[in-house]
């Protein structure tokens, strides 16, 4: 996983209408005025995300006689995945050692509270 490719996706990820745009896509290939349609913006922005997302590899475009379809790459998004998925892993093991360690201190606290309680009653 090449990091500058990575950074490339996020980069490319971090803008709500690339976003919008991969959602639609991977319903299937469209034409850009297609993936225009929901946007309020000019024919030549919707082309500069495109760009941005065909830098990312994460579109590609083909050619079929006048129509030029986009499709979804999905193989950049699987090494975000992976990056991500790395450090999910990690803070799960931390998580988890943070909540044995609260476990144990809520039962060594438990015993003390009760001989505190007894001598109360007394």
């Amino acid at each position: 996983m090449n990091p500058d490719r990575l950074s490339a996706t996020f980069a490319a990820l971090a803008d709500p209408t690339r976003r919008a745009i991969l959602a639609r896509l991977a319903q299937g290939q469209a034409s850009v005025t297609e993936l225009a349609e929901p946007f309020d913006m000019t024919m030549p922005a919707v082309t500069k995300h495109l760009k941005v997302l065909e830098s990312a590899g994460l579109v590609t475009r083909a050619r079929e006689a006048q129509w030029r379809p986009c499709h979804l790459n999905p193989a950049p998004l699987k090494d975000a995945n992976a990056w991500i998925e790395e450090y999910r892993k990690l803070w799960e093991k931390r998580l988890d050692r943070l909540a044995a360690y609260l476990d144990r201190i809520q039962s060594q606290a438990k015993p003390k509270e009760k001989a505190r309680a007894t001598r109360k009653k007394k």
